[in-house]
């Protein structure tokens, strides 16, 4: 057992002037020292990713349903950052090329994302080819993220108007002179097109027939939190269908 102990690197870096019982008394304190010191680490880690009451989602995760968790981080975040409601919208077209910009969320209803974009641009052409679309909230200041699937469907022509003539008078000009996504000889030719409707139009322009908004309904609902040592809190509220009810897990960093 000696010569064991005395090839373990703890063993060979003890003082030459130990010797016999000596040493294998020291051994036996230092091993020791080690395994709890190893031991605290492994709490220590486990403590940090854990969540703390998963059942009850406490703190910055708990909520009824996943849409007050969106709102309430994202009333957070908006004293902190500008654009708080920009969101990363994902789409694919009919092969499944995938296709990402960013749009602004406008609204969190009962139980839908709201968002406003030409219907004849490329990501209105692609939701309407596949009726699904995700998008993404990320906020470097709180170090969360959500994450979210789901199914869309055009919001109604009234609601529309609405947020149109709730816009900035030149937004509502732009809006109407874009032929968004496709090809142009130069700016000066959207810019004359917007002069052109500003005196045609005057102040109260009418929401374009080509312009209106997008509801997501969301299937996966994620809510991420930056960690330490990269051991991110990921915690996951999914449906199989608008009807069911969500279920919440954990998922693994």
């Amino acid at each position: 057992m000696l010569v064991a102990l005395r090839e373990c690197p703890l063993i060979s870096k003890l003082p030459r002037k130990l010797e016999g019982r000596n040493q294998v008394a020291y051994a036996v304190v230092t091993q020791r020292k080690l395994e709890n010191f190893l031991r605290s680490r492994i709490e220590h880690t486990r403590r940090k990713f854990r969540l703390g009451n998963m059942v009850s989602r406490s703190g910055i995760f708990a909520g009824q349903n996943p849409f007050s968790i969106v709102r309430r981080w994202l009333k957070e975040a908006s004293t902190r950052e500008i654009h708080a409601n920009a969101i990363t919208l994902a789409t694919s077209d009919s092969t499944g090329m995938p296709n990402a910009r960013m749009v602004l969320l406008k609204d969190i209803e009962q139980n839908a994302f709201v968002f406003y974009t030409n219907y004849e641009s490329t990501k209105a052409k692609e939701i309407e080819s596949v009726q699904r679309a995700a998008f993404v909230l990320y906020w470097k200041s709180l170090g969360r993220q959500v994450r979210v699937r789901g199914t869309t469907e055009r919001v109604e022509e009234a609601l529309s108007d609405r947020y149109f003539d709730s816009r900035p008078l030149a937004s509502r000009f732009a809006a109407m002179a874009s032929c968004q996504s496709s090809e142009i000889a130069s700016r000066k030719q959207v810019l004359d097109r917007v002069r052109s409707i500003a005196v045609r139009t005057g102040n109260h322009p009418e929401r374009p027939r080509f312009w209106g908004g997008y509801r997501v309904f969301p299937l996966e609902v994620e809510f991420w939190r930056d960690r330490e040592n990269r051991l991110h809190d990921r915690i996951l509220w999914t449906r199989n269908s608008l009807e069911h009810k969500w279920r919440i897990v954990r998922l693994s960093p």
